[in-house]
């Protein structure tokens, strides 16, 4: 009797210690990120369509996670519906140019340059500055075309009668100071004395009174938004998020822990960007890393409102947030409700009327030289 006693509690034992081992095995499963499936037609990389969230705003005081922002007119706040969060009939990227940087008076200082006579354009472009910076801001040299009028930059072949520079009086750098003026100074004299011009620079104390004006402005209309997405369970892997966001749209960005959501526009900054941490995205085994939270956002005053951009960030928060079981949290940590998006959207649109009231509409050449 108590031999079959014995037997009974030792084998009872051994399926308790079964168990055990089993739900810890589970329980390590569990604990594990999530994976990338094998790729399959399910998982073909789509654009999302920023079709129906018309969301976007600008303002000073914005709910966490966002620093101002940016959206069109007239955008609804209301969340997307899941079928909506894809972009159709979104103008391919190879349709689109982005124009080349030109001279532009109200975000750059103007040198005239008067020449003794007609100079081509090879010589101009054999005798321009090696780095046209001076200190963080960018200049930019232009002739006027002696054949159609049109000021343009240097190029070969052509004659130009005049030329001008043009140095940019601010950027997220801070306001043109009198040190980089006169490294401008001294770049731009040698090159007229090599083409036989005579440079006009305008006095220093009023170029560095604009420039504090035009940055005090920047400073009060920058506006960059961002959300987290934290995982409400499991963690994941780089390559599961990589999977989940190019459902979306996403793709790869020149930066390790960066996807971004491209523009049409060739050669313009992204819609948005997905950022997590560099380290993971450069482990050895992407796969075990851990993530257990990203970050959704866009430039506001780089990004054309055409593009709807805050209709996009508020559609991609949704959509990946269902994807990737995760909770969209602000810069403090507090879930970000609709009615968070709404009050973003309400202060975007003053935002982009501000910008524009100044000639400075998001997305324009002279935005995407100054908020950079």
């Amino acid at each position: 009797m108590s031999g079959d006693l014995t037997l009974a509690l030792a084998a009872l034992g051994g399926v308790v210690l079964v168990g055990v081992v089993a739900h810890g095995a589970w329980q390590a499963r569990r604990a594990d990120p999530k994976k990338a499936v094998t790729a399959d037609s399910r998982f073909e990389p789509r654009e999302p369509v920023m079709g129906g969230a018309e969301d976007a705003a600008p303002g000073d005081a914005l709910p966490a996670g966002s620093r101002s922002d940016a959206r069109s007119p007239g955008a609804s706040a209301a969340s997307p519906g899941r079928d909506e969060l894809t972009i159709d009939g979104a103008p391919s990227r190879q349709q689109l140019r982005r124009s080349m940087p030109r001279v532009d008076a109200l975000i750059d200082v103007i040198v005239p340059m008067t020449l003794e006579a007609p100079v081509t354009g090879d010589a101009v472009l054999s005798h321009l500055p090696g780095s046209r910076r001076a200190g963080s801001k960018p200049f930019f040299i232009e002739g006027l075309n002696a054949d159609n009028g049109e000021w343009e930059a240097p190029v070969a072949g052509q004659r130009y009668g005049e030329l001008q520079a043009g140095l940019q009086l601010a950027n997220r750098s801070g306001a043109l100071n009198e040190i980089e003026y006169s490294e401008f100074v001294q770049k731009l004299e040698v090159f007229a004395d090599a083409v036989g011009a005579m440079a006009d620079f305008p006095d220093m104390l009023d170029v560095a009174a604009r420039a504090r004006e035009l940055d005090a402005f920047a400073g009060e209309h920058d506006a960059q938004m961002s959300v987290q997405l934290r995982a409400r369970s499991a963690a994941w892997s780089v390559g599961y998020v990589v999977q989940q966001a190019s459902r979306h749209g996403f793709v790869h960005g020149v930066l390790p822990g960066r996807l971004v959501l491209p523009s049409a526009e060739e050669g313009a900054p992204p819609v948005l960007t997905l950022t997590f941490d560099s380290q993971a995205a450069l482990s050895d085994d992407p796969g075990a890393a851990a993530l257990r939270e990203l970050a959704l956002g866009f430039d506001v005053s780089q990004t054309d409102a055409a593009a709807s951009p805050f209709a996009a960030w508020h559609a991609s928060a949704i959509a990946l947030s269902q994807d990737l079981d995760a909770d969209v949290v602000d810069d403090r940590g507090q879930p970000l409700t609709s009615a968070g998006f709404t009050f973003i959207d309400g202060e975007l649109v003053r935002l982009y009327e501000a910008l524009q009231a100044r000639d400075l509409a998001a997305g324009s050449p002279a935005a995407r030289r100054l908020f950079s």
